[in-house]
C-alpha cells in the first residue's frame, strides 16, 4: 500500500500568465506558495477476488473491469499513461473541498502519479511529476488549465515559477525569506472560504478565449511578480506593500473576464477593505472558492467581525511538495 500527501497552493501574483496560450509567446511567471492543506491518495494492488478490476473512491465510488470505463478523467488518463495492467484500488481524501480555487485537481493528479510510480517501485523527480501532470491535464484530458498548479504541487515551497517564452521550459526558484519576515507575512494573511462553488474549467476557458485581447493586462500582472519579490527582499517595514500590490493585481484580474468575480464577491471584498484589509484576491481562476486577504494584525479583529459569516480557515506555508507518507510492499 502507498499513501501520498500532496499540498494545495496559493498563487499571489502572475496567475493567468501560466496558460500556454500566453506563455509560449510572451513568457509567464507566478509567485506562489503551497500550504499545509493536503490531498491524500491511498493506492494498492487489488486482490483478484472481485468481479471488477479497478476500484476508485472519491466523492463517488467506481468499480470497473477496464480503464476505459473509469469516469474520473484524471484517474482514467493517469492509468493509461502509466500503462497500469494489474487491478488497482485508489482512495482519495482531502483537507479542502473540491472546486475551491487552490489547485485541488492538479494536486490530485500529481499525488496519484506519485503513488502509481511508487507502486511499481520507481522514484521520480519533482520535475517529472510536474511535467507528467501537465501533459495529462492539458494534452490527454484536454482541460483549459495552466501550468502552475501541477508545478507547485510537485515541488512545494514559496517559489518564483517561470514559464516558456524564449527559455522554452519551466523554471522553479525558491524565494529565500528571513524567518521573522516570513512569520509576519503569514500572520497578515486571512484565508476565507466564500461558500460559492466555482468551476475552474468554465472560468479558464473564458480566460483563454479572452487572452489575445488581454495581453497588456497579463504583462502587468507578470511584472508584479518581480515587484513582489523586491518587496520581500526589502526591509521589514515595506511588507505591507505586498498587500497593496495584491489589491492592484486583483483589480486587474477581476476584469479579465466576466466570470472571475460577481456582485457578491465584490461586496465581500469591499467590506473587508473597509474594515482594514490592505489587499486580497480570490484564489485560483476566480468565480468563488477561497478569498485571501492581507490584513495587518491590528486590524484583524474588525475584519473578522465583518466577515463572520464566512469560514476562516487557518493555514501555514509548507515546503515539501508531493511526497510519500506510507510505503509498504
Amino acid at each position: 500500500m502507498i499513501i501520498t500527501r500532496t499540498p494545495f497552493r496559493i498563487s499571489f501574483f502572475g496567475g493567468g500568465t501560466d496558460y500556454p496560450v500566453f506563455y509560449k509567446e510572451h513568457g509567464g511567471a507566478v509567485l506562489s506558495t503551497t500550504i499545509n492543506k493536503y490531498c491524500y491518495i491511498t493506492c494498492r494492488y487489488l486482490p483478484p477476488f472481485f468481479d471488477h478490476k479497478f476500484r476508485i473512491r472519491y466523492s463517488k465510488k467506481e468499480e470497473t473491469k477496464t480503464i476505459d470505463e473509469i469516469v474520473h478523467p484524471s484517474v482514467r488518463e493517469c492509468f493509461k499513461y502509466m500503462k497500469v495492467e494489474k487491478g488497482v484500488e485508489i482512495v482519495h481524501t482531502g483537507d479542502i473541498p473540491a472546486l475551491s480555487g487552490i489547485g485541488s485537481s492538479s494536486s490530485f493528479t500529481v499525488g496519484l502519479l506519485n503513488a502509481l510510480y511508487a507502486l511499481r517501485g520507481e522514484v521520480v523527480t519533482k520535475r517529472r511529476l510536474a511535467f507528467d501532470a501537465i501533459h495529462i491535464e492539458q494534452d490527454l484530458i484536454g482541460e483549459p488549465v495552466g501550468s502552475q498548479d501541477q508545478t507547485a504541487a510537485a515541488f512545494g515551497g514559496f517559489n518564483h515559477i517561470e514559464f516558456g517564452g524564449r527559455k522554452e521550459g519551466i523554471f522553479v526558484q525558491t524565494i529565500p525569506i528571513e524567518v521573522k519576515k516570513l512569520d509576519y507575512l503569514q500572520s497578515c494573511l486571512l484565508f476565507y472560504f466564500t461558500g460559492f462553488p466555482r468551476y475552474a474549467s468554465e472560468v479558464s476557458k473564458e480566460q483563454v478565449l479572452q487572452t489575445p485581447q488581454k495581453v497588456r493586462e497579463l504583462h502587468l500582472m507578470k511584472d508584479m511578480v518581480d515587484e513582489a519579490i523586491n518587496i520581500l527582499n526589502g526591509p521589514m517595514e515595506q511588507i505591507h506593500e505586498f498587500g497593496k500590490l495584491l489589491h492592484e493585481s486583483w483589480m486587474i484580474k477581476r476584469n479579465l473576464t466576466r466570470l472571475i468575480s460577481n456582485d457578491d464577491i465584490d461586496h465581500m471584498y469591499q467590506a473587508a477593505i473597509g474594515a482594514g484589509a490592505i489587499g486580497g484576491k480570490l484564489c485560483g481562476a476566480g468565480g468563488g472558492g477561497f478569498m485571501l486577504l492581507f490584513v495587518p494584525p491590528e486590524n484583524q479583529a474588525k475584519v473578522k467581525e465583518k466577515m463572520k459569516n464566512l469560514l476562516l480557515v487557518p493555514m501555514r506555508f509548507e515546503n515539501l511538495g508531493s511526497h510519500l507518507v506510507f510505503y509498504s510492499t
